[in-house]
């Protein structure tokens, strides 16, 4: 192993790490986001939005995210919809983000206690003042584990991004290995990065977990 060549490329490296953190934190913002809107369709009695929400979700459960991401890099331009590689990357991560994200805040709605809805109804609450003064802020305290997960399973997608041009922290390290054959440095430097990154934010989480269990 040649630790030398190791630390005369860590700085490109770090460039694509960089990449990589920005788009996993801008997916898990964008896919929070619309995955309240699609678990507050889903458990909403109008039934269009319930399976619209329903529908949403199964198409981006069922397929591949890798499958996603060349249908908006590949597919769309043939449709006369061309987009950047990043801006194909954000949307495609999002979107599938979105889709868990919405199954995990709907179980953290349904594990509130009715009583508080009723509560909530008793004092003249509208359902969006109860949903965003009430319910929300307890579903957030309750989902910080599965929310902590998708982000680190995030984190670790973004590699699929490098197959549609994205010049992250795998992109990098495929190819600077290609073009040196130092193969063995460059993924064992590139896997010690991704375990730097989720044990770092796998922390992060576990710290904003226990503190806000305080309030529990």
């Amino acid at each position: 192993m040649n630790f030398n060549f190791i630390l005369k490329e860590l700085p490109f490296l770090l460039k694509g790490s960089i990449l990589t953190i920005q788009l996993a934190v801008i997916t898990i913002f964008l896919g929070t986001f619309l995955g309240i809107i699609l678990a507050f369709c889903k458990i909403s009695k109008n039934k269009l939005l319930s399976f619209i929400a329903t529908f949403y979700i199964w198409i981006f459960r069922g397929t591949p995210l890798l499958l996603q991401l060349f249908f908006f890099y590949n597919a769309l331009p043939g449709m006369g919809i061309s987009m950047d590689a990043f801006t194909a990357a954000v949307l495609g991560l999002s979107l599938n983000c979105a889709a868990y994200m919405s199954e995990i805040i709907r179980g953290g709605i349904i594990a509130i206690d009715k009583g508080q809805f009723e509560a909530s109804k008793a004092l003249g609450f509208t359902y969006f003042q109860t949903m965003t003064k009430i319910i929300l802020p307890q579903t957030f305290r309750v989902i910080i584990p599965p929310v902590g997960n998708e982000f680190i399973a995030m984190l670790k997608d973004t590699s699929l991004v490098s197959s549609i041009a994205m010049t992250e922290l795998m992109k990098t390290t495929t190819n600077i290995s290609s073009a040196t054959f130092k193969f063995p440095e460059m993924y064992f430097s590139a896997a010690c990065l991704y375990l730097l990154m989720t044990t770092l934010f796998t922390a992060g989480f576990s710290i904003i977990e226990k503190k806000l269990s305080r309030y529990s």
